[in-house]
């Protein structure tokens, strides 16, 4: 994480810092998200030699987030918001949401896809790899605890 750090700094970045080993980079972008996210990435790729997708989301993005999440939450760790580059197309939307994942629960809420799993994310069919497939746009996954988190932080 500290590389990570270092990057976001050479790229122009303050107030930075990171929560935990996932990812969670909570910095100032010296631009729009959009293009600070587009920088990280070129950055990424040009020192470890592959592709990682970046997505941002603001402090209020985040709130916004956890007060949509659609789900009765009896423990954080089992609720996510899988957070999507974009919106997915509507066609792909219908077709996922068409799709039986068990007793685990799913609802795309604009750019955010929400997520109760019955037993865990670990022994769900429910994975980052058919979630791309099945929407369409790329994301990333935070249980509500490292949401909640993230907002502490950036308060």
């Amino acid at each position: 994480m500290k590389e990570l750090r270092s990057i976001a700094g050479d790229l122009g970045a303050t107030d930075i810092s990171t929560y935990i080993a996932s990812g969670n980079l909570i910095c100032t972008p010296p631009a729009s998200s959009h293009h600070f996210d587009r920088a990280l990435e070129a950055a990424i790729e040009q020192r470890y030699g592959f592709f990682r997708e970046v997505i941002s989301r603001s402090r209020d993005e985040l709130v916004t987030a956890l007060d949509a999440h659609p789900f009765d939450v009896a423990d954080e760790k089992f609720s996510y918001v899988y957070f999507l580059v974009d919106a997915p197309p509507e066609d792909r939307l219908k077709a996922f949401s068409d799709k039986d994942f068990g007793n685990d629960l799913c609802e795309v809420v604009g750019s955010d896809l929400h997520i109760r799993y019955a037993e865990g994310a670990g022994t769900s069919k429910l994975t980052a790899p058919v979630i791309a497939r099945g929407l369409g746009v790329q994301g990333t996954g935070r249980n509500l605890r490292t949401v909640r988190k993230l907002i502490e932080l950036t308060a």
